[in-house]
């Protein structure tokens, strides 16, 4: 290819960029009329059914050969950049800076928003409950390690709703100070990070302790000033923590996601792709799980999760987590809860939501 033939392709881009510039634009002054109508209204500005049906369209409409997790990407900041302009937002997540869930919100919520890092699962949703923030991100499962019982407790005692999911690859790091692994003497990590980099740590570091913090980048946080110590976290962290890589990818499974939530005040609505959290308690009964869960299988619904938990205030008595296909608004679903209610002594929906993609 001549000079001037890229020259020539270069000034087209230019022209192309000049029209994405005003085409941006023009959304965005189409946003604030509709940020009006909500503050008439009294409307949330944060949609997830709405955002959901826009990226699926668009994935549809998309012929490449842009691919569609980077539209996606694009969308998302769009999207960030639309609420911002509507209204001021701000999302708690589980803190400090540099965790899983800081990446969960930054991809969720995009860099418009403001995003506030704090010291418990229970605080994110205290703050959401208070209306101090608009949102909370928390993790609720992991693919090897299972459900995240501190979330799963939160939602027995809050009233907030599940409004959107997303889920993301998960990648382990052991870092320091030094980057060096000899003279380490301690390991700081989240007990759910060093689960699922167990196998890694009893064959090559047995001997280490490991000492448990809140979160993946608390641990970078204390291996930061503590020069005989290693933390397991993100490559996130380690460039916020000014921290080096030790060895790369220590969990034990290559396949490894976590499933994060966005907690709040409102019941999203039906986006054609939803799934439905809820959570239940049943009396000691032969039999009693089966009838409980029978009207589903009778309405052929599917469902994709279910775990138990400990009623922490009575002895041997357990809350059952589940998660189906479909919002809870549609008929068959509220038929199959309110059967499911007639066996339960307590039920409890969590929230209709857009799946995670």
């Amino acid at each position: 290819m001549s000079e001037s033939s890229l020259k020539g392709l270069r000034s087209k881009i230019d022209q192309i960029d000049r029209q994405i510039i005003q085409l941006l634009n023009d959304r965005a002054r189409r946003s604030l009329e509709v940020g009006e109508v909500k503050r008439n209204h009294r409307e949330e500005c944060y949609v997830p059914h709405r955002e959901r049906r826009i990226l699926d369209r668009l994935t549809a409409l998309n012929k490449g050969p842009f691919p569609n997790h980077a539209l996606q990407s694009v969308y998302r900041e769009i999207f960030s950049a639309s609420r911002s302009l509507q209204a001021p937002m701000k999302v708690g997540f589980l803190g400090p800076q540099g965790t899983f869930t800081h990446m969960a919100a930054l991809k969720q919520f995009g860099g418009s928003v403001e995003l506030v890092p704090l010291s418990s699962i229970g605080k994110v949703f205290s703050e959401v409950e208070h209306q101090r923030a608009t949102c909370g991100v928390v993790p609720i499962e992991n693919s090897t390690e299972g459900i995240v019982n501190a979330t799963l407790d939160a939602f027995a005692d809050s009233p907030l709703k599940v409004s959107a999911e997303l889920v993301i690859p998960i990648a382990h790091h052991l870092m320091s100070a030094s980057g060096r692994i000899g003279g380490l003497q301690r390991i700081y990590s989240h007990p759910q990070a060093a689960g699922q980099c167990r196998a890694w740590l009893e064959e090559n570091l047995p001997e280490l302790p490991i000492l448990d913090v809140s979160s993946t980048a608390a641990a970078a946080q204390k291996a930061a000033v503590d020069p005989g110590s290693a933390a397991i976290a993100s490559e996130y962290a380690a460039q916020t923590y000014q921290l080096k890589i030790v060895r790369s990818h220590i969990e034990d499974h290559a396949n490894n996601w976590t499933r994060f939530v966005v907690i709040s005040q409102q019941d999203a609505r039906p986006s054609k792709h939803d799934k439905t959290s809820l959570i239940f308690s049943v009396k000691d009964k032969p039999g009693i799980l089966y009838r409980t869960l029978e009207p589903f299988s009778k309405a052929k619904i599917n469902l994709t999760k279910i775990t138990s938990r400990p009623v922490k205030k009575r002895v041997w008595e357990y809350i059952f987590f589940i998660d189906v296909d479909g919002h809870h608004q549609e008929n068959k679903l509220h038929r199959a809860v309110q059967a499911l209610s007639r066996h339960a002594s307590y039920v409890k929906i969590l929230g209709s939501y857009p799946k995670g993609t």
